[in-house]
């Protein structure tokens, strides 16, 4: 197997990890194998840092860019990592000493949207239960 399939494979299986879901291609799948190659099979496959210290990194860093889709997306993966919303929500409010108050304001609107959203597909899944 070469060298930039295995970096697949591995970027594969480590944005599973983060995300809990398969890499799904939009409007660019070229785009995706980089951002799969490169980001998730060299970057966050390196040593020294856990994935979920790496996943706190990039929370901070997606919202201090206020990219609020990407923000959206690394939300969901902490939360699938284990890390509560309360970590999450604590991050975000120490980024408006660094980022300013309307990074931290628009990081908490959109981890309140992701929450609500999260709390309303749970009630839809108990009541299928029933």
């Amino acid at each position: 197997m070469s060298q930039p399939d295995v970096r697949h494979e591995q970027g594969v299986a480590m944005f599973q990890q983060v995300f809990g879901r398969e890499p799904r291609p939009g409007s660019y799948p070229e785009f995706l194998r980089i951002t799969v190659d490169h980001l998730f099979g060299e970057i966050w496959t390196r040593p020294h840092l856990s994935v979920e210290e790496r996943e706190l990194v990039a929370l901070t860093a997606v919202a201090l860019a206020r990219t609020d889709w990407e923000l959206r997306g690394h939300i969901g993966a902490a939360l699938h990592l284990g890390m509560s919303r309360e970590k999450i929500v604590e991050v975000i409010i120490q980024l408006a000493y660094y980022g300013g108050w309307p990074v931290a304001n628009n990081g908490l609107r959109v981890a309140q949207e992701v929450f609500a959203e999260l709390d309303a597909a749970a009630g839809k899944d108990a009541d299928r239960d029933r």
